[in-house]
């Protein structure tokens, strides 16, 4: 049933938001220039690989090494408002469609996470990711990865339809008051480096 759910609804969503994504994809392109859709390789259910999409949001700006900058020095100001209202995770919906992402689940963090998780850790890809999930409603990007991968354990042990309903309307709230979109000085969060590390994340 949710994967049923999934896919109707992402379609659904696609369909109604479809101006939407036009009319940010040309801004993106218009103020960021090309590529406009960011894609990254995101482990999926059992750590399978998949492209994520998302919309761009930052420049290719580089130090006098040649090396990008930090993320939160690259992230421009219409980047951020796209980050503040979630609209850059909008292209996750083809991912629904496609089978790669859940509507709800762990976030698909990054591929050279994988060998540092511990086995309770590595529980969070039990299951298909999400584009929102029970970390994003209780923290965000303001929580500990410690915490962050407790709720996510929390959830792949006590899914369900109606969880899913509850995670999915307060992810509205979310997005509606922008709560924990960033972490001190990082664009998002910083890198995790492992099961000593305690950062914010």
């Amino acid at each position: 049933m949710k994967r049923s759910f999934d896919c109707i609804v992402a379609s659904i969503l696609l369909l109604l938001l479809s101006p939407i994504l036009v009319i940010v994809a040309i801004l993106v392109g218009t103020r960021l220039g090309r590529p406009i859709l960011f894609r990254q390789t995101r482990p999926g259910k059992h750590g399978n690989p998949f492209q994520l999409y998302k919309f761009r949001t930052m420049t290719d700006g580089m130090d006098a090494e040649g090396e990008l900058l930090s993320d939160h020095l690259r992230l421009t100001p219409f980047g951020q408002r796209l980050r503040k209202w979630s609209l850059d995770e909008l292209p996750q919906l083809l991912n629904v469609v496609r089978g790669e992402l859940s509507l709800v689940g762990p976030r698909p963090l990054l591929m050279e996470y994988l060998p540092l998780y511990t086995k309770e850790q590595a529980k969070r890809h039990f299951v298909r990711p999400g584009i929102t999930g029970w970390a994003q409603v209780n923290g965000r990007n303001a929580v500990t990865w410690e915490e962050r991968f407790m709720k996510d354990i929390w959830y792949v042990e006590n899914r369900s339809f109606w969880l899913d309903m509850k995670i999915l309307l307060l992810t509205v709230k979310r997005v509606v008051k922008s709560d924990g979109i960033s972490n001190g000085n990082h664009a998002t969060m910083p890198l995790f480096e492992g099961n000593a590390s305690n950062q914010k994340g």
